[in-house]
């Protein structure tokens, strides 16, 4: 009777290394071939949206060598969002090798089981011009307001301009923060008026009932009017102090360059 040698604990160990390691990569797609900056796997834009999307990278990456793309997935995996797009963003080599300047928007759709996510991640030589604070208020004020009304395409459109105008110098984070410091007073300056108008109503009808009420008698309505449209002056901010940029035909993406990535970024979910 032949004898069976007992299998090694290293064989063992390899065999579950290698293992895991080949169950990972089938978790992230291929570096896309034919290369593309904007990658669909879940059906979520249009055709001729992911065709107007490229067209606009394809024309940036050219003009300027900053790389962004776009990769959709339906699955996460069991991965963290910042943890799978740094993952995929390092796999596919996006930006320039050296400048480490890519920049991957990675979005998983929303089903009826999970919330959708999205982030953004930034290569190693754009985390300058977009720090993880500008990353998060571009995914709060660009992208998920757009989601949660369905505009998938707009969200998209609205954060790439914002990235683009941002890695060309077009304005610098801080101005970017402080228009959307503004965006943001203008949901309590609505408040504050409608504030100021149910005081007038409620004054209006005791100054009726009273006519010996001196505040009643010396403010008239133009002047609660006027109270109310200063305060919409001092505290409002239109976010269309930036102009909204567009893309125009490029030759054809012709593929990443070995960007590195080291887990800046900053996402949402809705």
């Amino acid at each position: 009777m032949k004898s069976f040698r007992p299998v090694s604990l290293t064989f063992i160990l390899t065999l579950l290394i290698w293992g895991t390691i080949w169950a990972q990569t089938q978790d992230f797609p291929e570096r896309p071939n034919p290369p593309r900056l904007v990658n669909d796997y879940a059906g979520f834009l249009k055709p001729d949206e992911i065709a107007r999307l490229e067209t606009k990278l394809d024309t940036f990456a050219r003009s300027t060598s900053t790389q962004i793309a776009i990769a959709i997935i339906p699955d996460l995996h069991g991965y963290e969002i910042s943890d799978y797009a740094t993952r995929l963003a390092e796999k596919w080599g996006i930006g320039q090798k050296g400048k480490n300047n890519g920049i991957l928007i990675l979005v998983k759709p929303k089903t009826g089981r999970e919330k959708g996510e999205v982030f953004i991640a930034t290569g190693y030589g754009m985390e300058g011009a977009v720090p993880d604070a500008i990353a998060k208020r571009i995914v709060e004020f660009e992208i998920i307001p757009a989601f949660k009304k369905g505009r998938y395409f707009t969200g998209l459109d609205k954060a790439t301009t914002r990235l683009m105008d941002l890695t060309r110098g077009e304005y610098t984070a801080e101005q970017y923060y402080q228009a959307t410091r503004k965006k943001e007073s203008t949901g309590g300056t609505i408040a504050g008026i409608i504030m100021l108008l149910l005081f007038f109503f409620i004054f209006f009808g005791n100054a009726k009932r009273s006519r010996h009420t001196a505040l009643g008698r010396n403010i008239p309505f133009w002047t609660l009017l006027f109270m109310g449209g200063s305060a919409g002056r001092f505290n409002s901010g239109s976010f269309n102090d930036f102009s909204s940029g567009s893309g125009g035909f490029g030759g054809g993406f012709g593929g990443f360059g070995g960007g590195s990535f080291g887990g800046g970024g900053a996402g949402g979910s809705w």
